[in-house]
């Protein structure tokens, strides 16, 4: 099965994340309604900031907006040590 986050329920029952039992958004009209751009903010700064970019990619994939995989899951390159 793919990796979906898993919000704790318990503490915020309506977070956007949520599956039903067979693993469908329950909520996908809160994403399906936003645009790009707002998603884009809502993935990188809003609610989902707590996801790994697996998660965010397989949510992105799930929601049918692959084409912001590449502004949401940024990969940080980090330059070598330089030796002086």
């Amino acid at each position: 099965m793919v990796d979906f986050y898993q919000p704790d329920l318990g503490s915020d029952p309506d977070n956007p994340f949520a599956r039903d039992d067979k693993g469908k958004l329950v909520r996908l009209s809160f994403w399906l309604d936003m645009s790009d751009r707002n998603l884009t903010l809502a993935m990188t700064q809003g609610v989902g900031t707590p996801l790994s970019a697996d998660q965010k990619r397989s949510h992105l994939n799930d929601i049918g907006r692959e084409h912001l995989i590449s502004d949401i899951c940024v990969q940080e390159i980090i330059p070598p040590d330089s030796e002086a």
